[in-house]
Parts: structure tokens; sequence; C-alpha cells
């Protein structure tokens, strides 16, 4: 199975002066030991706050996206934001209101090492990338430079809008192994274009327990209860965490990937309820999450599963997505942007693009942001988890307590 995705904020580059470069506390040497901890609790739940909208926005779709991609992008623009942006932002990212700029710059940096590192000795492949466009005209502020060198890159929109749009398209395909192609579309980029923050993501995992092809043959899959498509249908029969949720009203497997650091957690609601999928949404809070992938609430058993051969790509207009999620005025005129440079700063528009490829051997996923559950008896040994109706995915790292990518299948295409 691979997975990938890119994400990028599209801003349009106010006197402002501070000794500080992210706050007034970057001279505090003290940093707090629970910064990562607290992000990536932030992350769950900002993961969660985002699935929920976006079905709201689109709640007969096929769902699939990453809440890192898009929580990262968001991470970088935080960084670089001041004043009122700063806060909507700080608060929207769920970060520890106790807990300041430079502790949140120290997990980033954290996390970054330890993705490279865990990577080099992983059974599977997951590489994260933030990228900071800026146009070369723009006077960043030599502190910003120095702590984002990595990241940050100066490039000519002005003499050449379409170069640095090919320019950009071109990194995020390297860096998702060419799942995630033009991001940015013609016309998303002009002379006036000042800023554009990306974050690239690519995963290549194989399951734990592989389906055998041979055991893949069309089946029905019950789009809703009077409306029904074939599907090619795996199977497989092994061990795996299962339980019955009553809280959540749907089953729960999760499938492990190799090397077990990485599972896709699988809730499936019963396919006679026309609004099974949201009730169960509405009532998985962070807490019954944090259940779910802690493994506290599922049990090993032998379970014979049926999954969907499925590969889909899912665009997200993000901009309302936010809004609605309270990003306050991130995306209008008086944005914030202080931190980053003296001069003044627009941000534009917002994409999300993903990809996901599943199949026998495992999955792939890619995905891009632009910013421009029932009472049932337990059943008997072997249970079964028959995904033959729709159902909610999250693919879940439990190293790094982060949501990579989730969605919501609801149809073959």
């Amino acid at each position: 199975m691979k997975i990938t995705f890119a994400s990028f904020l599209l801003v349009l580059l106010s006197k402002y002066s501070h000794q500080q470069c992210l706050s007034q506390e970057d001279d505090n040497k003290s940093r707090n030991p629970l910064g990562r901890e607290r992000l990536y609790t932030g992350q769950q739940e900002f993961s969660l706050a985002l699935l929920q909208a976006i079905n709201q926005l689109m709640p007969h779709e096929n769902l699939f996206f990453s809440p890192y991609s898009t929580y990262h992008a968001l991470l970088i623009a935080y960084f670089l934001a001041g004043g009122q942006t700063e806060s909507y932002l700080k608060k929207i990212l769920r970060l520890e209101p106790s807990q300041n700029k430079p502790d949140f710059y120290q997990a980033y940096k954290l996390d970054k090492l330890q993705t490279l590192t865990a990577n080099r000795k992983s059974s599977h492949q997951f590489t994260n990338a933030n990228k900071i466009y800026v146009a070369d005209q723009i006077d960043v502020r030599s502190c910003i430079e120095s702590l984002f060198k990595d990241e940050l890159e100066k490039i000519s929109f002005k003499n050449d809008p379409q170069a640095a749009r090919n320019l950009i398209n071109t990194w995020v395909e390297e860096h998702t192994e060419k799942m995630i192609k033009d991001l940015l579309p013609p016309g998303s980029i002009d002379q006036s274009s000042t800023l554009v923050l990306v974050n690239a993501a690519y995963f290549n995992g194989t399951w734990e327990n592989k389906f055998n092809p041979n055991e893949t043959r069309p089946e029905i899959f019950y789009v809703s209860p009077s409306k029904q498509i074939m599907v090619d249908m795996m199977h497989v029969e092994g061990t795996f965490n299962h339980d019955v949720s009553e809280s959540l009203e749907a089953h729960i497997l999760e499938m492990p990937y190799t090397g077990n650091n990485i599972s896709m957690y699988i809730l499936l609601p019963p396919f006679t309820k026309e609004d099974a999928i949201d009730n169960t949404l509405k009532k998985l809070t962070l807490e019954k999450f944090q259940s779910i992938v802690n493994s506290g609430s599922l049990t090993s058993k032998t379970v014979q599963v049926s999954f969907p051969k499925f590969s889909l790509e899912h665009t997200v207009e993000l901009v309302p997505v936010l809004e609605k999620m309270g990003v306050g005025d991130l995306f209008q005129n008086g944005a914030d942007f202080t931190t980053f440079t003296k001069s003044k700063v627009e941000l534009g528009n917002a994409l999300h693009k993903a990809r996901i490829e599943c199949n026998e051997e495992g999955t792939k996923a890619a995905a891009a942001t632009v910013l421009f559950s029932f009472r049932s008896s337990r059943p008997a040994e072997p249970a079964q988890f028959h995904c033959n109706h729709p159902f909610i995915y999250v693919i879940y790292d439990k190293v790094a307590k982060a949501v990579l990518f989730t969605g919501v299948f609801r149809r073959p295409v």
C-alpha cells in the first residue's frame, strides 16, 4: 500500500520588529520536555475535527486526505505568523496553551529527525518534507532564514510564474514518488505570488497479514440498503486486534503493516442505517480514538477479513473547511505574518490532494495541501469482518502518535 501527500500554503506577500525570532521567550533555555507529546495530542484532535468537517461538507463522497499534511502546512504557517493570526493557528492546531512557539519548533525539529532515523531502519517507507518557497524580492528575517535553512528557497514568481509553478509541482512529485502530480493547477501561481508553503509525504507499507491474490474475486458492495456495486474483494484469515464498540456503533479492526509501528484502523458501522457513517464520526471523540489506537479496547483474535481492493484520488478545497474549524483571518487581507517578514503577507488559497492504492500486498498513499456503530453480540471464533459497505479508515503511526491519513470509503469507483 502506498500513501503520499503534499501540502502548501499560497501566500501573497507592516512593519514589525522583534528582538526575538519566534517569540519573546526564545531566550528561555528551559524547553518544555512535553513539547512533542503535546504536539501530537493536538494533531490527533485536529485530525478528528478535520475529518468531521470535511465529511459534513462532502457527505456523499469517497473521502481520502492526510491530516498530517494539512497539520504540518498549518504548523509552518504558525511558525511564520504573528499577532491574532498566530493565536488563531495555535487554537485550531490544538497546541498546548501553556507552551510557546520555541517549544513547538523544538518538537518539530525532533519529529523531523526521528522520522528520518526511523525510515532508515524500518520495514515500511515513510518520508515527510516541508518547503517554504518565497519570492526573491521579499526580505525574509535573517533569524527565520537560519531556523528554516533546510526548508527555505527563494524563487522568482514575478519573472516566470509558470516556471515557478512547475518547479513546485516537480518537488511535490519527487517527494511523493510521482503519486501526486500537478498539485498546483494552471493559474494558481502568478506574478503577484510571494510565498508557497509545501508539505509532502509518502508512505509505502506491506500488510503484516497479506491477502492472497488468488482469493480476490468480484463481490457485492452495498453502497446503501437499496444500491449495490460490484468490487474486487480481497480475503485473508489471521490474528488481528478486533472489537465491537457499542459506544461508536461500529465493528473495529486493526490491520498492521510489517513492523507493527503503523496500522490501518477500520471502523465499520452497520449498512442498515443511511446515516451510520455520520453517526459513528459524531461519537468518535479524542478519548475513544486514543482507546482504539492504544489497543486498550481491542482484543487479539482470529478474524476472517474481507476488504475491497481500491485506488482513488481526492481533492479538497480547504479554505471553507478550515474557516468552518475556526482558522480566523488566515485567508483574509489582515493576516499577520510579521514573524516571517516585514513585508505585507496574505494567504490566498488552500488545496489538498491525496491518492491511495490499496491491494493484496499493502498500501501506497499520497496527499497534498495547498494554502495560496451499533449493538451486537460478540461473534464466535473466527470473527467475521466483512467490509462490503461504507466504512471509515485511519492510517496511524503508533510511535509518533500521529494520524497520517484518513478517509471514508462509500462506494467503489
